[in-house]
């Protein structure tokens, strides 16, 4: 079994001035010390941080920067996420051209983001802003990832509430999003003990792992929680989910479903668990949230984001459809590379 460890939800740095920079520059470069990346890429890393940065400072609008670890099978490093409300870029190919600059500069920060990234990918709309991802490991190359995820805490609060997972179990591939109980350090421990229990539940359906997380979270003041098996090849969506967890199945030409769950509270009461299957085949994309994440949001109003990264589209989502008077999370899976 493989499985994302339960993760440090990272920071996030509010990037409006000069000083910001160097704090998330630094933060980088500490992180990647205690991840055991070699300095080249440790300076790699820097040159990263400082550009993205950089860019938000000159560029955007509310840029928030997200940076945290990320974790391969054989392999780790550092994850950042560049998120602003700015004019945007119509052309993200052109501007990551070495020379290219709409503030009469060198315009060398994009080009020089990716080439000093493992991985890379983005997306920006004229008007709407730009989220750029990317990581930073020992190994120069990364795969492109199959899911992709993120939280913010509720404004005031040291943590979130909320959380995510995935895994791979033989022939299985499960994601679980989780809300605990209301917010602050006893909604994340709650939800932290639904990540926990995730990795360790047995190879069963998604009904069953709900059920093994209920058991599980007795001891906690309890969570709202879903977990989902894409499985293209049959071409079905295996979903089972207790409480206020939304998910959507979408597709490439921007045909939306709501999936459904049940009302309960795991860890409490005796709720009902039952599983429903959907149709997803090789064009699907499945989206869970909180409910700190509105569910007025159409995939369709962003052309082109369904063929990015899932952490592209969650970032993107959770920009514009997140409230801040609550924990927001996001997750997205796709069943193509």
């Amino acid at each position: 079994m493989t499985a994302q460890p339960v993760a440090d939800r990272g920071t996030w740095f509010r990037v409006e001035s000069g000083s910001a920079g160097s704090a998330v520059r630094r933060a980088a470069e500490r992180l990647g010390g205690q991840l055991g990346l070699p300095d080249g890429r440790i300076a790699d890393l820097a040159i990263v941080a400082a550009e993205l940065t950089s860019n938000l400072i000159k560029h955007a609008e509310d840029g928030v920067l997200l940076l945290r670890p990320v974790r391969r099978e054989l392999d780790a490093g550092v994850e950042l996420v560049a998120v602003d409300s700015g004019p945007g870029m119509a052309d993200l190919t052109d501007s990551a051209r070495d020379g290219h600059s709409t503030t009469g500069t060198l315009g060398i920060g994009l080009g020089a983001i990716v080439r000093q990234s493992s991985w890379f990918d983005a997306y920006s709309r004229p008007g709407r802003g730009t989220v750029i991802a990317v990581q930073v490991l020992a190994d120069p190359e990364t795969e492109r990832p199959w899911v992709g995820g993120l939280t913010r805490p509720l404004t005031g609060e040291p943590v979130s509430g909320d959380g995510y997972a995935w895994r791979v179990v033989g022939e299985r591939r499960q994601v679980l999003v989780t809300d605990g109980l209301g917010h602050g350090p006893l909604a994340a421990a709650a939800s932290d003990a639904a990540l926990t229990a995730f990795r360790a539940a047995p190879a069963s359906s998604p009904a069953d792992v709900v059920g093994h997380l209920h058991r599980a979270l007795s001891h906690t003041r309890g969570a709202a929680l879903a977990v989902a098996e894409p499985d293209p090849a049959a071409g079905l969506l295996r979903y089972a989910g207790l409480g206020n967890i939304a998910g959507v199945v979408t597709t490439r030409d921007g045909r939306q479903r709501g999936l459904v769950s049940l009302p309960g509270i795991a860890g409490h009461q005796r709720p009902t668990i039952r599983q429903y299957d959907y149709p997803f085949d090789a064009d699907s994309l499945l989206i869970m949230h909180s409910d700190g994440v509105v569910d007025r949001w159409r995939l369709a109003d962003y052309p082109g984001l369904v063929g990015r990264s899932p952490l592209v589209v969650a970032a993107t989502l959770l920009r514009d459809a997140g409230v801040r008077r609550d924990d927001a999370g996001v997750l997205v899976a796709r069943s193509w590379p």
